[in-house]
């Protein structure tokens, strides 16, 4: 694809004031909903934690063959800490400690089920890192605007805050590795592509907010679509699989929610195009 082609180009700039639209309507409202639909599944598997707190416990300590007072520790850690954590990011104390506290959570959970080297559950927990990426990057951004307007900033301090900012872009999108349908159909051949391209828009940061907003809209049909567990019988096996995953894929939601208030930072192609 010729992204100088004239055609292109003025389809993407009236789609970019479209969004450019939608987006300043909702300024005022997207990062409050970026960061609760963030912190989504984590609220919800703390619940889980104290709702299933014996299948859980008993998980863990037959699981791994350790005491029953370590699979308690392990539930009692997950539940304080996804729902303390996710408190504190929604009032807005102390997020980059409560950032920490839902990281250590992320890869806690993700050697505790072994689920490293499960591509799915790897991906996803990798865009839910990508996400709290974000998150603790919005904390230096909202700082920097609200303390030291008008003083300039340290040079390697910008630096390690764009890099991280970079990191949470490019994981953020491989949520969507986990949800293609690799069918050879006509539908979802064209679906996959303009999917593929969007990522990709996202990764280099290129029209960040506008392929980001395109993301968001394509993974919250989808995630209707798919994980519709509230469809499922109540005792059905299937519900809290389906469950989860519509929690988590919110998440990223989340985070694409957030990278649209943000912007893509220094480390990108809409960056550098505007220092040209």
């Amino acid at each position: 694809m010729d992204l100088n082609n004239p055609q292109f180009v003025q389809f993407t700039n009236k789609a970019e004031v479209f969004a450019d639209v939608i987006i300043k309507h909702s300024r005022t409202i997207l990062p409050t909903l970026g960061r609760l639909f963030l912190v989504s599944t984590f609220i919800e598997d703390g619940f889980r934690m104290w709702f299933q707190w014996g299948d859980q416990r008993d998980y863990i300590s037959y699981h791994w063959e350790l005491p029953m007072f370590v699979g308690t520790l392990f539930v009692i850690y997950n539940l304080f800490a996804q729902l303390g954590g996710s408190s504190m990011v929604l009032l807005r104390k102390n997020v980059r400690i409560a950032c920490g506290i839902l990281l250590s959570v992320v890869l806690v959970q993700t050697l505790a089920y072994n689920v490293l080297w499960t591509p799915n559950f790897f991906f996803r927990n990798l865009s839910l890192v990508g996400g709290l990426s974000l998150l603790f990057t919005e904390t230096f951004e909202s700082g920097r605007k609200s303390l030291f307007a008008g003083v300039p900033s340290l040079d390697n301090h910008d630096n390690h805050v764009n890099y991280l900012q970079l990191f949470g872009r490019t994981t953020l999108v491989f949520m969507f590795l986990t949800i293609q349908r690799w069918e050879l159909s006509f539908f979802y051949i064209i679906e996959t592509a303009l999917a593929c391209a969007l990522m990709f828009a996202v990764t280099i940061g290129w029209k960040t907010k506008l392929s980001a907003l395109a993301l968001a809209g394509y993974l919250f049909f989808m995630n209707i679509w798919i994980n519709a567990f509230w469809m499922l019988d109540y005792h059905s096996s299937h519900r809290d699989l389906y469950k989860y995953d519509f929690f988590q894929t919110l998440s990223i939601i989340g985070g694409l929610l957030l990278l649209i208030s943000l912007g893509p930072g220094r480390v990108s192609l809409d960056h550098s195009r505007r220092n040209l």
